[in-house]
């Protein structure tokens, strides 16, 4: 047999390193399995609920006048080292219970039933200092301690049976446990246990269990203190003196003799009423024969008819089978011809309709039906045994066809709006800046008009998501188009009416002579008029790049089907800033990204060209753009503007290198005319 953990002294000194510093002294540690079972089951291990390897020690503590009992629970840090877990005061035990659904025994409870002073719950104590589990208030089945074997398992009960005897003065009820067989157990194991005497003053309690310490109280006792002195009372009674065995038997002899002859002597009196109830007996055995031989005969009438009815019954079971399948059979055939079935409505406008705004109804009605039909004949909304019937794969290849038709028809019509709506707006002037006029950009018409279509684009996703890559590059294209020559004739305009000096600042000429004046014109209208474009463009970009994110359906299927329409409003929830954080798979926000690059490309030329423009007038005004410029990118925190961060980066950028070259220059001027500082000094070259 393997070596038991309680006497592995290796495991006692970690403990004890483990308690160090609490002045107790470990009397018995021995390792388990804690496991936790369900109500009215077993210990199942289960996912969740996998046995955790603990060690449990006993440990003593001394005081002036009384000593101490604890039961520790130590469990294994991730570097393998005994930590403290759990602590428990033995005087707060009230029983001990072996689960009864472990076959090997070795499964036990600790378990505090007092519901008073001590009615401890392990949710609302002290995490250190544990009572024992309540099985009264406790909603989740307490902990169960699996030991190796039962050896393991008596060893460690003994042990904390005579402590509690011996210091706490009482001792907890035993259930599923014969007591019998335990004081066998420890009565032949008490040589190998070593035997020690418990000192509540000075000492600890020692692990020794001695014979007489046995007497231990069970659940249900099966005979009392008092019903024991009673039966010893009533064996007192019939003590009769009597020294030899040959007497004792020839006076139960002859009482025996005598009882015999009372007997006969009644039995012979009573002989004729014996006479008259074996008469009675024979006439009633008579008439049970009759009874029985009537019986016989109606059982087998009886036997006859039952087999009628039942066959009776079997065939009309069978026929009423039959009517119920019939029913259902047509009933499921009724539903499958529902599903196969094509208006007709919806087939011409799927395959010939118009797209105008006056029969959008009907493209979006027959675009919900196709999506549902679609979904019916397919597993699991159909049964997998009619999916593969022949009239089900030709329906549901007639379908494909009719979805295939609508979204080829429907992406060209797309294509082609997108760029006469685009078309429209660059021939007329009237949307873009003329001189002396600074026209900010206005695209609510458009908008307006794309809403339209907006839930034909998210039931075009639905239907055949591959067309949406070539809707979103003819979209982007278009508009690509009208916000470059909006900026551009923007930029064109602010630069011809802002005032600022025709002549620009000179920083790097060299001293100025006695008769020589400083140019200090007021250039701050240079860094006004590019606040004024990024005020403009900036959140006109950003609501762009939203409102696309959001109409080109980015955002995922969940708005295309949520959203309530009537006779009146055929378009999507309003735009918000913030919509693309919706976009929550990669791949659609790198298509996002890619898809925003294509529609805002080029837009940045124009702000270069102010910003060059700008540092023609006056160099220092890089600082007032620099700042103009890092406000407005913190103000960009949506998924949607990523590329107008970029866009406001590069302008950072290069307005950095502007100043940044500037600065270089004037270093290098200076350098240059540094054998006239010591006349004209360097206050020439800072006139501000």
């Amino acid at each position: 047999m393997a070596k038991s953990s309680a006497d592995d002294e290796e495991l006692r000194r970690a403990c004890e390193a483990a308690i160090e510093g609490t002045k107790q002294n470990v009397i018995m540690s021995i390792r388990v399995a804690k496991s936790h079972g369900i109500w009215g089951k077993g210990a199942k291990l289960g996912r969740g609920q996998m046995a955790k390897p603990r060690v449990l020690a006993i440990s003593t503590k001394a005081k002036a006048q009384r000593t101490k009992a604890f039961l520790r629970v130590l469990k294994y840090s991730n570097g393998g080292v005994l930590e403290h877990a759990k602590l428990y005061k033995l005087k707060h035990l009230s029983k001990v219970e072996v689960v009864t659904n472990d076959p090997s025994g070795c499964t036990f409870m600790l378990v505090n039933v007092h519901v008073g002073k001590y009615n401890f719950s392990l949710i609302n104590i002290d995490p250190i200092m544990k009572g024992f589990d309540n099985l009264r208030s406790q909603s989740v089945a307490p902990p169960q301690w699996t030991m190796r074997n039962v050896d393991d398992r008596n060893r460690l009960l003994l042990c904390i049976l005579n402590i509690c005897k011996d210091v706490l003065g009482h001792l907890p009820k035993i259930v599923g446990i014969d007591v019998v067989e335990m004081a066998l157990w420890a009565k032949e194991n008490t040589p190998n246990m070593p035997k020690k005497q418990v000192d509540l003053q000075d000492g600890p309690v020692k692990d020794a269990i001695a014979e007489g310490d046995m007497k231990v109280t069970v659940e249900r006792e099966l005979v009392s203190q008092a019903e024991e002195e009673d039966m010893e009372a009533l064996l007192d009674t019939y003590v009769m003196g009597i020294s030899e065995a040959e007497a004792f038997s020839e006076r139960l002899k002859r009482e025996l003799q005598a009882l015999e002859a009372a007997n006969v002597h009644v039995i012979l009196e009573n002989e004729p009423l014996v006479d008259e109830v074996l008469q009675g007996l024979e006439i009633a055995t008579n008439c049970v024969e009759d009874m029985d031989e009537w019986l016989g005969i109606f059982n087998v009438k009886l036997r006859h008819m039952r087999e009628d009815i039942e066959s009776i019954e079997t065939r009309n079971n069978k026929l009423e089978m039959h009517s119920v399948n019939n029913k259902s059979l047509v009933d499921e055939l009724d539903k499958l011809l529902e599903r196969l079935y094509i208006p007709s409505e919806y087939a011409a406008c799927l395959t010939g309709g118009s797209f105008d705004e006056l029969h959008m109804h009907q493209n979006i009605d027959a675009c919900e039906w196709l999506t549902e039909a679609l979904q019916n004949l397919e597993v699991p909304s159909i049964e997998r045994c009619y999916a593969y019937m022949r009239s089900v794969k030709e329906k549901w290849a007639e379908l494909d066809r009719l979805k295939n038709t609508f979204a080829k028809r429907a992406s060209e019509f797309l294509r082609n709006y997108f760029a006469s709506l685009v078309d429209f707006m660059i021939s007329d002037k009237s949307y873009f800046s003329q001189r002396g006029q600074l026209k900010r950009p206005d695209h609510a018409d458009m908008r307006f008009k794309c809403r339209t279509y907006a839930r034909l684009l998210q039931h075009l996703k639905n239907l055949d998501k591959n067309y949406m890559d070539s809707l979103r590059k003819a979209y982007c294209s278009s508009l690509n188009l009208l916000l470059r020559k909006e900026a551009r004739e923007f930029a064109n305009e602010l630069r011809t009416s802002t005032k600022a000096s025709r002549n620009p600042i000179s920083w790097l000429e060299g001293p100025i002579g006695p008769n020589q004046t400083v140019n200090n014109a007021d250039t701050s209208t240079v860094a006004e008029a590019y606040g004024k474009m990024l005020t403009v463009f900036i959140p006109l970009l950003v609501d762009e790049s939203s409102f696309f994110a959001h109409f080109m359906c980015f955002e995922g299927l969940a708005n295309g089907n949520k959203t309530e329409h009537d006779d009146h409003d055929l378009g999507i929830e309003d735009i918000d800033d913030n919509i693309s954080k919706d976009v929550k798979n990669p791949s659609d926000l790198e298509a996002l990204n890619e898809s925003l690059h294509d529609l805002l490309d080029g837009i940045q030329e124009d702000f270069y060209a102010v910003v060059d423009w700008a540092y023609k007038i006056d160099p220092l005004r890089c600082i007032s753009m620099h700042g103009i410029t890092e406000r407005y990118i913190s103000g960009q925190k949506a998924d949607a503007a990523g590329y107008v961060r970029i866009l406001l980066d590069d302008l950072e950028n290069r307005i950095s290198l502007q100043f940044s070259r500037f600065v270089d220059e004037a270093c290098h001027h200076i350098e240059r005319n540094e054998r006239n500082l010591r006349q004209a000094g360097v206050l020439s070259f800072i006139p501000r």
